[in-house]
């Protein structure tokens, strides 16, 4: 099988590469005589003031702290599947969208991103079987104050580079899905099948 858009997937493992390297560098390892210490959990360090800060916190479940219980792994075996889907995809789409191929090369890199913590960084670290790792989240951005029912926030959500890329990809999918042949097939069946559904049979 021939391999599309070989740029966009080798953009995505840069991605991720940077987003296991900054996770690491929050958190911590020891590799025989190699160590580095890391932060500690719940640890804030100030980059622009009090605007932005990494404060170390690991995440047991998905994105904003939602966390799964005893479906973790099945949250886990699904992001496997999630990422192997993109890939695939990726490297078979044709397109000339270069919108529509970054979206899917930023989704893949953030679906990865997290998927890697999730399923290898509880043995790395000697914390809990395969995956069922937590997913490292540093970056700390203020914002105004809001209250949402009864509850008051002061601060975002704290999340990592691999979030970033599923946000900013997702904001991509919006603007360039009908570039997608996939989605626009099954938004044109869609369609056809509204329009045949509203007309009158014939006497």
């Amino acid at each position: 099988m021939r391999i599309r858009n070989a740029g966009f997937i080798l953009f995505s493992l840069c991605l991720i590469l940077l987003d296991q390297i900054t996770k690491i560098a929050v958190k911590g390892f020891h590799i025989g005589s190699w160590q580095h210490q890391g932060m500690t959990l719940y640890e804030s360090i100030e980059i622009v003031g009090d605007a932005v800060r990494c404060t170390f916190v690991e995440n047991p479940g998905m994105a904003f702290g939602i966390s799964f219980g005893a479906g973790k792994i099945f949250l886990s075996l699904f992001s496997v599947l999630a990422s192997g889907v993109l890939v695939w995809y990726l490297a078979r789409l044709e397109t000339p969208s270069f919108g529509a191929k970054l979206a899917l090369a930023l989704i893949f890199a953030g679906a990865t991103g997290n998927l890697i913590d999730r399923v290898f960084y509880g043995v790395f670290y000697g914390e809990s079987p395969l995956f069922y790792g937590k997913v490292v989240d540093f970056i700390d951005v203020d914002i105004p104050d809001l209250a949402f029912f009864g509850r008051e926030y002061t601060r975002f959500w704290v999340f990592n580079v691999a979030d970033s890329c599923v946000s900013v990809g997702m904001v991509f999918m919006l603007f360039f899905n009908k570039h997608l042949p996939f989605l626009q097939e099954k938004s044109s069946a869609t369609v056809a099948e509204a329009a045949s559904s509203l007309e009158m049979p014939m006497k």
